[in-house]
């Protein structure tokens, strides 16, 4: 697919890192089966229904499987969790399963990671230690079952099982590489977009959205489309963060953006509001800052950058780069040059689809930090919204609102050219 492949996750504390290689050698093994990413989805084992039994002290989940598959799960922290790492599964559960929880259980997710691998992340309601983890084989009319047993442990026990499963060099997932995105060159002058898609796989994005149209999905086809025009236009090289419905996280985001050296950055996003804040309708464009420009930004990027918590990612032991990240970002030109255009596409957006009453903001949102690279993220409009959300899955809103959005590319590289031949940075 032009202008960009899938990128595996990156995972660089050694909590979240979980080999999956062997998972999924191992059971295309035992099946006979191609390789995950050649292999249709009606091939990938089904899980059907999920179950919650027990109590605060003890508490049971247990998955039907129309296979028995190979797993492995691991405990994190801040906020306390338990992953569940397999070989990818088709899930076709219930619309809103897993928000409410019992016993130990708060709530639980799941979904693809990367290309051959799934995940589900519970979210515990306290300290719990993994009594037992296994799948068992279907039998008497029974289908396959994946069983998690947990029972109640206290802050420092559930502690000391991180400390010491982090010593096992085996949970390490490699990390992104540039060549994980492959973009010829061959001294090709033009400016290269890098379209970041937010969420995916295991990360639906906003759970107020309806279950039929996730922000996710919502994101990504309007990102295919942005990226068609472009290329089609022939003026700029494309990169996509996702091509498809598996999970990248933040750090990888910005990483590819940096690696190829990336022109222009945008992400693409979905807003919503919870019952009783109010209503609001209508596109936003973000630049970064490290204030937000008023609370209701705070909150949103604060959402934001709890994806790699939500994929069941512990980036507790990341280097601190915060530092030199804003002082790369005082070099006013980035951060002048983003803003100039995320102005270009308001301008040019609201001759296409709706604004909200303030379509300029800013706040501390983690896939903007690229020091180097001019950076917005866009966020479409609200799911929570009737008319928005019409207009999000519209394909005639998409085609205008991606033209308008190419326009705005266009009038920005136009003038940054224009500033370059006078002598103007």
């Amino acid at each position: 697919m032009a202008g960009g492949l899938w990128v595996p996750m990156s995972v660089r504390a050694a909590t979240s890192a979980v080999v999956m290689g062997a998972f999924l050698a191992a059971w295309s093994a035992g099946a006979g089966a191609a390789a995950p990413e050649t292999r249709a989805a009606d091939d990938f084992p089904v899980a059907s229904d999920v179950r919650l039994g027990g109590d605060e002290t003890q508490t049971r989940l247990v998955v039907d499987l129309s296979a028995k598959i190979d797993i492995r799960a691991f405990t994190l922290a801040n906020p306390y969790r338990v992953v569940i790492d397999m070989p990818q599964v088709t899930f076709a559960l219930p619309p809103k399963i897993g928000e409410k929880g019992k016993g130990l259980v708060k709530a639980f997710r799941f979904g693809l990671v990367m290309q051959g691998g799934s995940r589900m992340v519970i979210d515990l309601a306290r300290p719990a230690k993994i009594e037992r983890a296994f799948v068992l084989d279907a039998a008497n009319d029974q289908p396959a079952r994946l069983v998690l047993d947990l029972a109640t442990t206290d802050r420092e026990a559930f502690m000391r099982t991180i400390a010491l499963n982090n010593r096992a060099p085996e949970r390490v997932l490699r990390k992104y590489e540039p060549a994980d995105v492959e973009v010829k060159t061959n001294g090709d002058p033009r400016p290269l977009v890098v379209i970041d898609p937010g969420h995916g796989g295991i990360d639906a994005g906003t759970r107020l959205a309806p279950s039929d149209h996730p922000e996710k999905a919502i994101v990504l086809e309007f990102s295919l489309l942005l990226r068609d025009k472009l290329e089609k236009a022939g003026k700029y090289r494309v990169v996509m963060t996702r091509t498809d419905d598996s999970f990248v996280a933040l750090a990888d985001r910005v990483s590819i953006a940096r690696e190829h050296k990336a022109a222009l950055f945008i992400s693409i996003h979905a807003d919503a509001l919870q019952r009783g804040e109010g209503e609001a309708q209508g596109a936003t464009i973000y630049t970064l800052s490290e204030t937000a420009s008023d609370a209701a930004a705070a909150r949103l990027a604060e959402a934001e950058n709890r994806a790699d918590v939500i994929a069941g990612l512990d980036l507790s032991a990341e280097p601190n780069d915060v530092a030199d990240i804003l002082i790369d970002l005082a070099k006013r030109e980035t951060k002048t040059f983003s803003v100039q255009f995320a102005r270009v596409l308001a301008g040019e957006l609201k001759n296409a689809a709706k604004l909200h009453k303030e379509p300029l903001k800013s706040a501390g949102f983690a896939v903007l930090k690229a020091p180097d690279i001019p950076s917005v993220l866009i966020e479409l409009g609200y799911v929570t919204n009737r008319q928005d959300l019409k207009s999000m899955t519209s394909e005639a809103w998409r085609v205008r609102t991606g033209d308008a959005v190419v326009q705005a590319i266009d009038s920005y590289f136009t003038a940054r050219t224009a500033g370059r031949a006078s002598g103007r940075n």
